[in-house]
């Protein structure tokens, strides 16, 4: 029976239970994941990167989900409860949270395994046909009913999301697949210094999404299996999939859009560098990743807070944004604000001038500031006439922490630093 009406992608949604893997840390981040997990780092103005994967599952008609948490969860945990916490579950629809709570034994989550394990016992509660995984600390939209109709038709017991990509983005980052002419997985290597291409199309590969669909009896057995061998780190990329794909019906999903075939907007916002990108994407006229698209809304908490404020008008200070987003709560005070995004309540005073930046919720600029290609953390005050991301090395002899590329982070506790520093 083929699922390829609206009624029974319906269907296929309801029988479906969700567990969103979002206790990882987020190393590549830094100092930006120092007191939160990955997926409660704010992205996009008003959002957190744990919206994008909830709000598809909203979308998706998939309203039974379960959000694994472990490393630094309280303002994870905290904005679910707020933004997500009007589900009830007492009509089977619920956004629930999964907390590293030694359920079957004494250890933490062990793995992305693992954590679906130890919570198998609440996930067998639901009945669910179906078991959708996913990755916390991704931002893209999906509808996931497209995924799970495949993973039926193909009659798999196991599917693989995955979208194209060049083996340099892939190398030592991502899960690589190799497929046969029927998607059939023949091969899964994670993280690979050599991945492996796709045929007859050189430097490009098949790169796992973190997001897998499992027949929820065969998953059952695979983590049951899993558990019980000890030389095995408990992680679907590294042990699980390659551990199934000789003997059982693993299939890959390619992320295309049905009307296009073309790949949507998906990203990794892993890094700094990748973080900062993501973001200046977003002031472009026209972003690939619409915002303001309502056919497939992006849901999240945000506090009641006045519009934004643009102040004085003047020769020599001028209230002004051009090329950028800025949210609520914002007061622009006779500073100028050049291809840049700023999230709520940031207040960036007379003559200050900022570019190419990212300033988080709180943030404030002080006088005859300037500001270039810089990260500026959740409620850092920046001393008046402090220039940052003009010269590396002053950067980074003021504590700030400066990537590659040239993107500089700065954090309250490097602020602190830096004013004791001249202070002493």
């Amino acid at each position: 029976m083929r699922h390829n009406n609206h009624n029974s992608l319906s269907h296929l949604a309801q029988d479906t239970y969700a567990v969103i893997l979002a206790g990882g840390r987020g190393s590549r981040l830094f100092e930006l994941t120092n007191w939160r997990a990955k997926p409660a780092v704010y992205f996009g103005g008003n959002f957190r990167i744990i919206d994008f994967p909830l709000s598809n599952c909203l979308n998706s008609g998939i309203s039974r989900v379960g959000v694994a948490t472990q490393y630094k969860s309280h303002s994870l945990i905290r904005h679910i409860n707020r933004g997500w916490g009007h589900f009830k579950s007492r009509t089977s629809e619920f956004v629930e949270i999964l907390p590293a709570s030694q359920r079957h034994n004494e250890d933490w989550y062990q793995g992305t395994a693992d954590a679906v394990y130890q919570n198998l016992d609440i996930i067998r509660s639901q009945q669910p046909e179906h078991i959708l995984i996913l990755s916390g600390d991704h931002v893209y939209r999906m509808d996931y009913r497209t995924l799970l109709a495949q993973h039926v038709n193909s009659k798999a017991e196991m599917t693989v999301c995955c979208i194209e990509t060049s083996v340099e983005e892939a190398t030592g980052n991502f899960g690589v697949m190799t497929v046969d002419a029927d998607n059939r997985v023949i091969a899964f290597n994670e993280k690979p210094a050599v991945p492996n291409e796709i045929p007859g199309k050189p430097g490009r590969c098949l790169a796992s999404m973190g997001n897998y669909v499992f027949n929820t009896k065969f998953l059952f057995e695979q983590l049951k299996k899993d558990h019980k061998n000890e030389s095995s780190s408990h992680d679907f990329g590294h042990d699980l999939i390659p551990s199934i794909i000789d003997e059982c019906d693993v299939f890959a999903f390619s992320f295309k859009d049905p009307n296009t075939n073309l790949q949507p907007y998906w990203r990794d916002v892993g890094t700094l560098d990748s973080f900062w990108e993501a973001n200046m994407e977003l002031v472009e006229p026209t972003p690939q990743l619409d915002l303001y698209d309502t056919s497939s809304p992006i849901y999240t908490y945000q506090e009641q807070l006045p519009p934004a404020k643009f102040i004085f008008d003047n020769e020599i200070r001028r209230g002004t944004a051009l090329d950028s987003t800025v949210a609520s709560g914002c007061i622009i005070s006779g500073a100028t604000i050049c291809k840049s995004l700023l999230y709520s309540s940031v207040h960036a005073h007379s003559y200050s001038y900022i570019e190419y930046s990212v300033l988080m919720r709180g943030s404030d600029v002080g006088e005859h500031c300037q500001l270039r290609r810089v990260i500026v953390d959740t409620k850092c005050f920046i001393p008046a006439g402090l220039s940052i991301g003009y010269d590396r090395e002053k950067d980074i002899a003021n504590g700030f922490r400066v990537t590659e590329k040239g993107i500089t982070l700065v954090t309250k506790d490097m602020l602190a630093a830096l004013a004791q520093k001249q202070s002493g």
